[in-house]
């Protein structure tokens, strides 16, 4: 039966389960579920996954989600290329660098995209300008690391890089929308602002099969660029 990967156009969390497939070189069947017309809340969807979420990951007969889990899963069934490091202090690095952007970046960064992908235009106000800040200071701290270092933790790409990038990428993706200029100048340009991290993307853009997981809708892939 093979892999079979369900996901949904521009999920961060769908984002990273098709980086690491495509990192490890591993074949799986693409299922891109429609979001608005609850495709992923379908009873065959709901029979692996009864939270009616995405991913989905489904190997010969067993089923996983969440996206983590998966990267986790596919870690240990396929460790050519390994995602969560070669021992175990390298694993707790990147386990650690994932939960604190899980626990103090990630909803704060999913609440400014959803207000810039909203129906109108994003309208600053204080809970906003809020997650700005600590979403921008969390951004810094990125920064810092990439500073001194190719990759999020350690020498090379990780779960760490793959669990980050598509946040970061679907932030851009929605500080470029007409209406967002007035937040949008408190992160871009990117190059300006965080060299290091603009530099970092480019590195995982240029890592095996990226272009087959650009989410489909946006616009044509185009690199930020480094200066």
């Amino acid at each position: 039966m093979g892999i079979d990967v369900y996901w949904g156009s521009g999920s961060p969390f769908c984002w990273r389960v098709l980086l690491a497939l495509e990192l490890k070189q591993l074949p799986y069947v693409s299922h891109c579920l429609q979001f608005d017309l609850q495709e992923h809340k379908a009873p065959p969807m709901l029979a692996m996954n009864p939270r009616g979420r995405l991913p989905v990951l489904r190997d010969d007969d067993y089923v996983v989600f969440e996206s983590l889990a998966v990267l986790y899963y596919l870690d240990r069934k396929y460790p050519d290329v390994p995602l969560f490091g070669r021992n175990a202090e390298e694993a707790a690095v990147i386990m650690r660098v994932i939960n604190e952007f899980q626990a103090y970046t990630e909803a704060r960064l999913m609440g400014i995209v959803e207000a810039l992908l909203g129906a109108r235009p994003p309208q600053l106000n204080p809970a906003l300008a809020q997650a700005m800040h600590l979403v921008a200071s969390e951004a810094r701290t990125i920064e810092g690391r990439l500073s001194h270092s190719d990759w999020i933790v350690g020498e090379s790409v990780s779960a760490a890089d793959l669990a980050i990038y598509p946040f970061i990428r679907v932030l851009h993706h929605g500080l470029t929308q007409p209406g967002a200029q007035e937040l949008s100048t408190r992160f871009l340009p990117l190059q300006v602002q965080y060299p290091a991290l603009v530099r970092w993307l480019a590195r995982v853009e240029a890592l095996p099969g990226f272009s087959r997981t650009w989410p489909p809708g946006w616009p044509a892939f185009t690199p930020i660029p480094t200066t």
